[in-house]
């Protein structure tokens, strides 16, 4: 079945529609059929993903299976490059550098078999305890849309890339059965766009999620997958189910789901008799197997001309860009009294507390598991960047010996936070995972952070989470916060280099840290049916006007910026227009660093209610000492439409809007304001 990579739309059209004509309806169900063996079912929980799991091989045509591999912190095959979990991506703030770690992760991939990705995770957190929160990239569907189609970008120069979990998927504990309720305003607003920008990114495939939605499982949602997706957006690539329980029957194949992964249970013999008994038009079989060919023969030809190298897996490129990826994505939450960077030549004792800190904590263990061939743990990064500084460790089981450590030493790190026992994909049969109701650090931890900071008064805590943790009962005992999430393989060498002052932090919140859980949505792990609100995040912090511990976009310095002269390119535009958007960003420190300015428009919500500001775009520009540049974003007018679900079409509200710029969302970082009109 080779395919030039140059060949035209029509070209490929008629090659698709030759192999269509030529099957068998056996062999068109079996394209859309998974082929993981008994073996693999008994090994997925204890190693998923061993090897690419495959589905729709057909020899006699000669066309070869997909090949899934999962991961969106790299490739669960093999000893594969671990980069930071997607939430500490999203923080950031850095598309570039996002294509870039799908393009390493698409390599890695195809280097070991595989010629599908399964690990973009675009699914937003409505509520910072959903257990898989570190595998998307933030609460906002501005920030997630782009990070979401740059990862794609990257995997595409090498494999197909699949978007998921279609749709509404945030609760993981209930996963299998809740169905989420919502309007058409908040689905089309909220919780589709990012999926919308996936789809614009030529993403080749999506994964229908497990729930339902609005009473209907999402791999059987004809709205979601046949209208919506295939239909309102133009999408011309595949759906997959989620693993064993994404599909019910074989129905879903009339609703529009094209493959049942990872093994044949609804699809397969029942999916024939379905279409001979007519429960499924023989149609909807031809459509899917239509996507199916459609991708595998764009994609045949797509890779390295050079071919790809085993041996480059994990190789030091890759595990280099780890822990560039690990520096950009910490965030430096508070920073007081001179606390941080520790001076190499005033410091001589620094204690290290916490188990955390001599524990490979790279996060979830679940479907985005990744083995990578080392991992250095916070301590292990201290000692090795500490030079003439002497580094004393004590876990804080004993609790005393933690306080003398602290007591004799000059400065403290207390490393905290959670693990794969704490939260991240739920597998019952193996205890793993699951949701968090409660987002304070565990007792024990507190108690450590306490103890410690009644020895000295230069305590550092280090925070590894894949989402938000309420600070409230300790953060002001500490003049320093650093939020380290599950920083992967080099996560240690990334926070040590931030510590010591070798690197400058520019990581910002890509969600919003409650003061508690009471300023949040409504949140159960086990529910069966819930209503998803229009307000979630900061918008419904600033809807509410309530203050949060640390707002989204949120992250200090080791220098200071200054935004000034905002301009917009006209006073007004209308449907179809676009304004630039300008401003003058200055490095008014003494160090070099990097500043994720951030661009915000409030709307008249006249016509509709709207929330009091969204994120419409952002830009991480690079400063030396006391340089300024000149920053531009464009701002689309069709960005600013809010959705009618009576009319079922986007619409333009007319009336002056504001342009809002800085360095988060808090209202008092948001310094340069300007209006024009919105023409409808």
């Amino acid at each position: 079945m080779a395919v030039d990579s140059g060949r035209s739309g029509a070209e490929l059209e008629k090659r698709v529609e030759d192999l269509l004509s030529r099957m068998t309806l056996a062999e068109k169900v079996r394209q859309m059929s998974g082929q993981c063996t008994w073996k693999d079912l008994a090994i997925m929980p204890f190693h998923y993903n061993h090897r690419p799991y495959p589905s729709g091989e057909n020899q006699r045509l000669g066309i070869p299976p997909i090949l899934f591999t999962d991961g969106p912190r790299g490739i669960a095959q093999g000893r594969s490059t671990c980069f930071p979990v997607s939430m500490a991506r999203g923080a950031s703030w850095d598309p570039a550098l996002e294509e870039r770690i799908g393009e390493v992760m698409g390599y890695e991939a195809r280097a070991q078999g595989a010629n599908f990705s399964g690990g973009v995770c675009v699914n937003l957190p409505r509520h910072p305890g959903w257990g898989r929160a570190q595998e998307t990239f933030g609460e906002d569907p501005h920030l997630l849309g782009a990070m979401g189609a740059a990862m794609i970008s990257g995997l595409q120069r090498h494999i197909m890339a699949c978007a998921k979990h279609f749709a509404a998927n945030s609760i993981e504990e209930s996963r299998f059965f809740v169905d989420v309720k919502m309007d058409e305003r908040t689905l089309h607003e909220v919780y589709l766009p990012h999926f919308k920008k996936c789809a614009q990114a030529g993403a080749a495939a999506f994964m229908s999620a497990y729930n339902k939605l609005n009473g209907h499982f999402c791999g059987h949602n004809r709205r979601l997958l046949a209208e919506i997706l295939k239909g309102e957006w133009g999408f011309d690539g595949f759906v997959i189910s989620d693993f064993m329980l994404g599909v019910r029957s074989a129905t879903a194949a009339a609703a529009g789901l094209d493959i049942e992964m990872p093994f044949t249970w609804r699809f397969g013999k029942r999916l024939k008799k379905a279409v001979q008994k007519g429960r499924v038009p023989e149609a909807a079989v031809n459509e899917a197997v239509r996507r199916i060919l459609r991708k595998k023969l764009e994609f045949e030809k797509v890779g390295d001309p050079a071919g790809y190298d085993k041996a480059r897996v994990a190789c030091p490129e890759h595990t280099a860009l780890a822990l560039k990826s690990a520096r950009k994505g910490m965030v430096l939450l508070k920073n007081e009294r001179g606390a941080l960077p520790l001076d190499r030549d005033r410091v001589k004792k620094l204690a290290v507390l916490g188990r955390l800190a001599d524990h490979p904590n790279l996060g979830d263990r679940g479907s985005s598991r990744v083995y990578p061939p080392y991992v250095v743990t916070p301590l292990a990064g201290l000692r090795k960047l500490a030079g003439p500084v002497q580094v004393d460790y004590a876990s804080g089981k004993n609790l005393e010996a933690a306080r003398k450590l602290a007591r004799e030493a000059d400065a403290v790190i207390v490393v905290c936070g959670l693990t794969w026992r704490d939260e991240g994909e739920h597998i019952p049969v193996i205890n793993l995972g699951g949701d968090r109701e409660n987002l304070d650090l565990p007792a024990e931890q507190i108690e450590l952070i306490r103890a410690a900071a009644g020895e000295c008064d230069r305590v550092i805590v280090a925070l590894e989470a894949g989402g938000a943790l309420t600070l409230e009962s300790w953060k002001d005992l500490v003049p320093a916060v650093i939020m380290a999430w599950y920083p992967g393989m080099e996560g240690g060498t990334a926070l040590a280099e931030i510590i010591f002052g070798d690197i400058n932090p520019s990581g910002k919140l890509p969600l919003t840290f409650p003061k508690s859980t009471d300023q949040l949505p409504l949140f159960k792990k086990k529910i069966k049916t819930i209503e998803y609100g229009y307000y979630h995040g900061y918008r419904l912090f600033d809807k509410r006007g309530l203050e949060p511990a640390f707002p989204f976009g949120h992250g200090l310095s080791y220098t200071r910026y200054e935004y000034a002269n905002l301009r917009l390119s006209a006073e007004s535009m209308g449907e179809g227009g676009a304004l630039e958007v300008s401003f003058e960003l200055k490095n008014a420190g003494e160090r070099a660093g990097e500043e994720a300015a951030q661009l915000y428009v409030a709307a008249p919500g006249k016509a509709v209610d709207r929330p009091v500001k969204e994120l419409k775009g952002f830009a991480r520009t690079a400063l030396g000492p006391g340089e300024t540049r000149k920053v531009k974003m464009t701002l689309r007018a069709d960005e600013l439409a809010y959705y009618d679900a009576e009319q079922k079409k986007w619409r333009l509200e007319p009336g002056e809007h504001r342009v809002l710029v800085g360095s988060s969302s808090a209202e008092k970082d948001l310094g340069l304001s300007a209006g024009f009109q919105l023409l409808a």
